[in-house]
């Protein structure tokens, strides 16, 4: 595994609510996160059909346009009686002419699962690739994976996402219900993250 020795690195996404908990989990190591968006860089556009290959070409083409290593997170949340939909295509089931509308997201969610005639408990994980990459071309993969079920109807205020409908295992409350530093540790997001810091920070 290479460790990361620089003090700055590019977000490679324009996702406000992806900086803020990746920034937050940046801090304690002294690490400044700027978003690709701050910097005026494109997303790439998604081609690749798992979490891994879409991580990789953001952070890939991130680094090499900023110079700075780049960190991804390709996430999206897997529905066991859906098949694993939405999954690497979570964010386009949220996608309107008029920019991304997850409750709309959801809502599609909930009645494809009415349709199908499956019986709760209806179990659901989110799933989160990171991928580091530097300007040379050399990467590192970490994935994490939150358990739990989705529920109807939405709840919670907080987080963004399919955070509403999603009730973590051991949990009463939706992510969304949660304030976030009771939420952060719980996520598929800190999960990737634990074993990038101990593969590549500490």
């Amino acid at each position: 595994m290479r460790k990361l020795t620089s003090s700055k690195i590019v977000l490679a996404s324009h996702n406000k609510g992806k900086l803020d908990e990746i920034q937050a989990l940046l801090e304690p190591f002294g690490i400044e996160c700027v978003s690709a968006g701050d910097l005026g860089l494109e997303e790439p556009e998604e081609t690749e059909t798992t979490f891994a290959g879409n991580a990789r070409l953001k952070a890939s083409f991130a680094a090499k346009a900023s110079g700075l290593p780049a960190l991804s997170d390709d996430s999206g949340i897997s529905v066991d009686a859906l098949g694993g939909a939405p999954g690497v295509y979570t964010a386009d089931w949220a996608e309107t002419p008029n920019g991304r509308d997850f409750s709309l997201a959801m809502s599609m969610v909930w009645k494809k699962l009415q349709s199908n005639n499956t019986l709760p408990p209806y179990k659901a994980k989110f799933n989160c690739v990171l991928c580091l990459s530097w300007p040379d071309g050399h990467d590192e993969i970490f994935n994490g994976i939150a358990a739990g079920q989705v529920i109807w109807p939405m709840r919670g205020k907080h987080g963004f996402g399919f955070d509403p409908m999603f009730q973590p295992d051991g949990y009463a409350l939706t992510f969304a219900e949660m304030l976030p530093a009771e939420k952060q540790p719980l996520t598929h997001r800190a999960r990737a993250f634990a074993k990038l810091v101990a593969n590549c920070i500490e």
